[in-house]
């Protein structure tokens, strides 16, 4: 009964992995991978190096403030390295408007597919269709 037990769970689990949200879950992970590091080519090879040229040769990532020097090799400096922060907030907005422009797209695309798909609906009858079809019906009432 105990290897009944866990063949049902099995079976469970097995139909669980193979639904069709779970294969679709995962296939985006995958892609949203490859799309962050896209993204973050983009930003660490174009954005940034425009950036930098725009300002100056300032480098952002490396940005920080300076709370204590450092006095030896064992006591480092201590810092905020804000730098890295701004650059990780600039990295989120990208990829977040990367991300809503390729949803805006998909759903352009899809709502176009629709409409495609869709038939066209039935022009509505003309007056002299209307004033026919209400003959038509008194003239059956007529004869019953």
């Amino acid at each position: 009964m105990r290897l009944e037990k866990s063949k049902s769970l099995w079976e469970e689990f097995k139909s669980f992995a193979v639904q069709g949200n779970v294969v679709d879950l995962a296939i985006g992970v995958i892609i949203g991978g490859a799309f962050g590091k896209i993204v973050t080519s983009l930003v660490n090879d174009i954005i940034m190096p425009l950036l930098g040229l725009i300002t100056g040769g300032i480098n952002l990532t490396e940005a920080k403030w300076v709370i204590r020097e450092a006095v030896s090799e064992e006591i480092p400096e201590l810092s905020l390295n804000y730098g890295q922060f701004l650059q990780n907030i600039i990295d989120f907005l990208i990829i977040a408007f990367s991300i809503f422009m390729a949803i805006r797209l998909f759903n352009r695309l899809t709502k176009k597919r629709k409409e495609e798909e869709e038939p066209p609906a039935e022009p509505e009858p003309s007056k002299e269709e209307l004033l026919l079809t209400e003959i038509r019906d008194i003239l059956k009432e007529q004869r019953n």
